[in-house]
């Protein structure tokens, strides 16, 4: 008896706390504000801050997710959890994409890599495909993936090489030296900049066992 008892006086407590979750993730309407609640839930609870991009993320979850509003939200819920997601904000931001070939200054010498430059790029415009070229070529992992970038937006990259990126035209091959860290490049602009949109996504998980 005392068991339901118990059971009795719990269920409008968890009921209430359901409610005063979802009043307070209503009440977040700021990047700032979802960070301090990601914060102050992290220990005991999982909550974290997402960037989804639409040309990233093609699962089911990011669609629904982008079918939102700013400052709407999805539940998800299953046996043992419930998971919430809100909108945070929404924006169209300006991305670029273009690949590479990179050289390590610290392993060769400018001379050696001006020459190897000066070939590839010969090659390139003989007909040899650059994706084959950069797996060849390149001196980091984006070699495993032809040297593409894929979309970056603006900050994202050394600020030499995105004023590169955004001062030539689709398709134009260059070389490009970052002296600081003894990069050096040889870089193909591969598409025209364009908006992609991004949602940032407050992410916030209980157990419900």
């Amino acid at each position: 008896m005392k068991q339901f008892f118990f059971l009795f006086l719990l269920i409008p407590f968890l009921g209430f706390s359901q409610d005063s979750l979802e009043q307070e993730l209503d009440s977040i309407s700021t990047t700032e504000e979802a960070k301090t609640f990601a914060k102050t839930h992290k220990k005991a609870n999982k909550s974290k801050l997402y960037t989804f991009n639409k040309e990233k993320h093609k699962t089911r979850l990011a669609d629904d997710l982008f079918k939102l509003s700013k400052g709407a939200k999805k539940v998800v819920k299953s046996e043992d959890k419930t998971t919430y997601y809100k909108i945070i904000d929404k924006e169209n931001v300006l991305h670029y994409r273009a690949s590479y070939i990179y050289f390590d200054g610290n392993k060769m010498s400018l001379e050696d890599i001006n020459k190897k430059r000066a070939k590839i790029m010969a090659q390139y415009k003989q007909g040899y495909r650059f994706d084959a070229l950069a797996k060849l070529h390149s001196m980091d992992i984006s070699a495993n993936r032809g040297g593409d970038l894929g979309w970056f937006p603006e900050g994202k990259m050394h600020p030499e090489f995105e004023e590169a990126i955004k001062n030539h035209n689709t398709n134009d091959i260059f070389t490009l030296d970052i002296e600081e860290g003894k990069w050096y490049y040889i870089v193909l602009k591969t598409y025209d900049a364009k908006p992609i949109e991004e949602i940032t996504v407050l992410k916030y998980t209980e157990a419900t066992d």
